[in-house]
């Protein structure tokens, strides 16, 4: 790797180039970050709002999209550099133009334009003001098998005499002779949790570009130092 682009790798992982960098426009954009955790703030009223603590790390622009060979526009992103052994041939072609070996995560964001977007640059929180409204999506906490009281709040069987080994199962699954068969998609026991999620309005409570932090008012999906997505909201 030559000094230059080990420079500029070093800068894109400690986030210590142009922060501010590019903007993505679209229904589409948005930017990843980490969830750090959860706290509170006091507004000028001196009411505590619940917050979620997004760190906003360096994302870098590894690919456009363009519709000519694509078939659409879209931006595709990573965060989180990998080091050069960690990385295979195949990625270190891919993301040579981005100035970093590899990426940890990487996904794509559709946007209505890739003008000025090139490979290397890193995103700007600015498709978005404080007081306005994203969309946050990620993988939530996996919760193994779990059965249909917790997976789907049943109600369970009866606790009364009469009623044995019987208290938390689902009850009857099918009709009788006609069908004689139990539907596809019955609510059953099951794996829970550990699928993509997307909460939705949640409100933009405040962004910290000194130290690349978003707050956003309630939870959002994943656990602590889990890989979040933030979009623009779509509803609001």
């Amino acid at each position: 790797m030559s000094e230059q682009t080990e420079k500029t790798s070093n800068e894109q992982a400690s986030g210590t180039s142009s922060s501010l960098g590019i903007t993505l426009k679209g229904e589409g954009a948005g930017i990843l970050g980490i969830k750090a955790g959860m706290t509170q703030i006091f507004d000028k009223d001196g009411d505590a709002i619940p917050v979620t603590v997004i760190d906003l790390q360096p994302t870098v622009v590894t690919q456009v999209k363009t519709k000519d060979r694509d078939g659409y526009l879209g931006v595709q992103v990573g965060m989180l550099p990998k080091k050069p052994q960690r990385t295979g041939r195949a990625d270190k072609g891919h993301f040579k133009k981005s100035g970093a070996p590899g990426f940890y995560h990487v996904t794509e964001f559709r946007v209505d334009s890739v003008e000025g977007i090139a490979e290397g640059a890193l995103l700007a929180p600015d498709f978005v003001k404080e007081g306005e409204f994203v969309d946050v999506s990620g993988i939530s906490k996996g919760k193994g098998f779990q059965g249909g009281m917790k997976r789907y709040n049943m109600a369970g069987g009866f606790k009364t005499h009469g009623a044995s080994l019987s208290h938390r199962s689902l009850g009857s699954i099918g009709n009788r002779a006609d069908p004689g068969k139990t539907f596809k998609n019955k609510k059953m026991p099951g794996q829970m949790g550990n699928e993509r999620v997307t909460m939705q309005n949640l409100r933009v409570v405040s962004i910290d570009r000194e130290n690349n932090l978003m707050l956003v008012k309630g939870s959002i999906p994943g656990a602590r130092n889990s890989v979040v997505a933030v979009y623009k909201a779509i509803k609001a």
